[in-house]
């Protein structure tokens, strides 16, 4: 039932640190959590984002500055540069980045 781990205490300035964002739902009942036991969420930092729309949407609406490492752009990008997909496969993996949840290929 815990959803922090470790000691906090009121008024603690905190940093969160996440592995992945998609829509950042999860990551930000995390920080509804701090901030319910008192802390001060700094802002969240997130090894890779999908970059949806819904993410920076979500984010925005709870003003949490999120910074990520990397994301699924720089990805294709550095993928497609280094031959490691074709451009047909970077197509197709650009067209599921719109709108995955209906994407159908």
């Amino acid at each position: 039932k815990n959803q922090i781990e470790g000691y906090l205490e009121s008024g603690q300035n905190v940093v969160v640190i996440e592995d992945l964002i998609s829509t950042g739902k999860s990551s930000l009942l995390a920080v509804d959590a701090l901030k319910a036991e008192g802390a001060n969420v700094k802002g969240m930092v997130a090894i890779f984002s999908y970059g949806f729309d819904i993410s920076s949407k979500n984010f925005e609406e709870k003003n949490i500055e999120l910074t990520t490492l990397s994301n699924y752009n720089y990805l294709l990008e550095q993928a497609a540069e280094s031959n490691y997909i074709s451009e047909k496969e970077l197509n197709t993996l650009k067209d599921w980045r719109e709108n995955p949840s209906e994407w159908n290929q």
